[in-house]
């Protein structure tokens, strides 16, 4: 069967999606169906949950995907399927439905690491990058920086030793008091505060690692908020304040990332940058990392916000490119928790 249109499948978390890249075209189909609602009253994703609710939701929406581009399932000519890194349970949901399809319709399956699909969503955004660049990952359950020298073929520099950013930005946002998840919210408050309102300590690893820890400041948010109480105000009681708290907390965030990666950057001779993961989305992390990056005589590349977040276009391309290249995955394929990329 000549290799035209891959349908990808993605439920490593708590988004059930599905997209269809076809040759020539690129995506043709792309829909994701949040769990936001159902985890937003315990303040972060419930595994058993999320893998019941993709139990509901991935043939509607596979099915939907397929109408939207006009076609059958029986014009799909390869499914790629996210493996891992994730929560296990939802990623069987994914791997099994894939399975199924691979085997009824008599077509290649191919397992796709989830951070190699953000890396490769920036190529799907922008034909124009090339190898070799530096790729921060950056969301709620990672923070890696990679060496990319080609397609495949990753060297990891550095990753969080603790907290993943978006990890952190859900705690402080739930310390603030103001819910999940915390990341977009964060963002939207800080617009109105003050940056410089709290130095908070930038969690920078020594002896030239390019490691991440953000654990630490989180903790200087929580001790900052208790250290206020005991002077007689409530900072959770004023809206500015929380606003300049939320602003401080994110340009220390935000400057840990970008001084980090072009740091790394520098030291493997790279031009060019990466950004991508959920966190990506987050447009003053955006603007700082591009400013930053030409200062310095760097590129910087970072897909829209919709192919950062969790999606099944980016798996779906990483999919048809390694089917094109005559790799594909046998029906023993099982998922990974915790699947590493090199």
């Amino acid at each position: 069967m000549t290799l035209k249109r891959i349908l990808g499948i993605e439920t490593s978390c708590d988004e059930t999606a599905a997209a269809v890249y076809e040759e020539g075209r690129g995506v043709i189909s792309n829909l994701i169906s949040s769990q936001v609602d159902i985890h937003a009253r315990f303040g972060g994703v419930v595994p058993e949950l999320a893998s019941r609710r993709h139990l509901e939701m991935i043939h509607p929406i596979i099915e939907e995907a397929l109408s939207r581009a006009n076609l059958d399932l029986s014009e799909i000519s390869g499914v790629a399927v996210t493996v891992g890194p994730g929560l296990i349970g939802s990623l069987l949901v994914g791997l099994s439905v894939a399975k199924a399809v691979a085997y009824v319709q008599k077509i290649p399956l191919v397992g796709v690491n989830h951070l190699e699909g953000h890396i490769m969503a920036a190529q799907l955004a922008d034909s124009s990058l090339k190898f070799p660049f530096t790729a921060l990952v950056v969301s709620g359950g990672h923070t890696h920086l990679f060496q990319v020298e080609r397609e495949g073929n990753y060297r990891l520099l550095g990753r969080t030793r603790d907290d993943a950013a978006g990890e952190a930005f859900d705690k402080v946002a739930k310390l603030l008091g103001l819910g999940y998840p915390g990341g977009p919210i964060i963002e939207k408050i800080a617009q109105s505060g003050d940056p410089e309102y709290v130095h908070f300590p930038r969690g920078m690893v020594g002896n030239g690692s390019f490691d991440f820890s953000f654990s630490g400041l989180k903790t200087a948010v929580y001790y900052f908020l208790e250290r206020t109480k005991t002077e007689g105000r409530n900072p959770l009681e004023g809206k500015q304040i929380k606003a300049d708290i939320a602003a401080s907390f994110q340009q220390a965030a935000i400057e840990m990332c970008a001084k980090t990666t072009l740091r790394a950057a520098k030291a493997t001779g790279s031009f060019r940058i990466v950004l991508v993961g959920g966190v990506a989305c987050n447009y003053a992390l955006r603007l700082f990392m591009r400013q930053a990056a030409e200062e310095e005589g760097l590129k910087l590349y970072s897909p829209p916000p919709s192919l950062c977040t969790d999606n099944a276009a980016m798996i779906a391309f990483a999919g048809y490119r390694r089917l094109s290249q005559g790799k594909s995955s046998p029906f023993s394929l099982n998922a990974s928790a915790r699947l590493p990329l090199v």
